[in-house]
C-alpha cells in the first residue's frame, strides 16, 4: 500500500524575549502545561508545551521577515478560554474578540472545539521525542 498523505503539524517553534511569561500565561490562560524542558527552571533555554508549542528563549530576538503569521488554539471551551486569556496583558484585534496579540507580537486565534477533539489529540502518544 502507498503513502496516504495524511499528516499534521507535530509541533511549531517560536522564539521569545520573556520565555517565563509565555510558559505562564499558556499554562495558566489555556491549560498547556510544559512537558519538556531544556535548561533548568530558573533559566530555560526553551520549552515544549503539551498541544505541540515550542518556545526558544532568546532575550536579544528581533522579529525577522518569515515570521509566524499566527497561531490557531483550539479549546474545549471557548468563552472560558477567552476570560482567562483577556486577563493577561493582549490586544483584541480587528478580526474579532477570538484574535489577540501577545504583548511580544505573537497572534493567536482562538477555536472552539467540537466535541472532545481536544482530549482525543491531547492522546496522541508522542513519546518518541
Amino acid at each position: 500500500m502507498g503513502y496516504q498523505k495524511k499528516s499534521y503539524i507535530e509541533h511549531t517553534a517560536f522564539c521569545v524575549k520573556d520565555i517565563h511569561w509565555h510558559i505562564r500565561f499558556f499554562r495558566e490562560a489555556l491549560g498547556m502545561e510544559v512537558v519538556n524542558m531544556e535548561g533548568s527552571e530558573t533559566n530555560p533555554n526553551q520549552v515544549w508545551l503539551q498541544g505541540g508549542l515550542q518556545i526558544i528563549s532568546n532575550p536579544r530576538y528581533e522579529k525577522s521577515e518569515g515570521q509566524l503569521l499566527h497561531i490557531a488554539i483550539t479549546t474545549e471551551n471557548l468563552e472560558t478560554a477567552l476570560q482567562e486569556v483577556y486577563s493577561w496583558c493582549v490586544t483584541e484585534l480587528p478580526k474579532g474578540r477570538n484574535w489577540v496579540q501577545l504583548p511580544e507580537g505573537l497572534v493567536l486565534e482562538l477555536i472552539q472545539a467540537k466535541n472532545n477533539s481536544v482530549t482525543k489529540l491531547l492522546d496522541i502518544d508522542v513519546s518518541y521525542m
